[in-house]
């Protein structure tokens, strides 16, 4: 699988559209399309991933671990304004706030 065509699925399961991935990394709209044809630029790269909460290795196809640095699935670090999605489809606001809340919960649970 090509970088484009990873980051382009995981943009459908993250709920966003390439134009608004984009936007959201800070680069110019159609600028993701253009990785079908050429590499993009380090720094553009690792803000598509942060975006995405996913490794520039994972991106680029050199692992299929998505984010190696927290593959020991800890809530420590989480980061509250992730964009979820189920079953490639965004969950509504309100269903959102309900799971970080049972997250919270359970990493407060942790430190007990």
């Amino acid at each position: 699988m090509t970088l484009y065509e990873r980051t382009t699925k995981l943009s459908k399961q993250r709920g966003y559209s390439l134009k608004n991935l984009a936007i959201k990394a800070g680069l110019a709209e159609n600028s993701i399309y253009d990785w079908k044809k050429s590499t993009p630029k380090a720094d553009n790269l690792q803000k598509v991933a942060d975006v995405l909460h996913v490794s520039t290795d994972y991106l680029l196809g050199r692992t299929d671990d998505m984010n190696p640095a927290q593959s020991n699935n800890e809530l420590s670090g989480f980061d509250e304004e992730i964009m979820m999605a189920f079953d490639g489809k965004p969950i509504p606001d309100e269903d959102k706030e309900k799971l970080l809340e049972f997250a919270r919960f359970l990493r407060s649970q942790r430190g007990k």
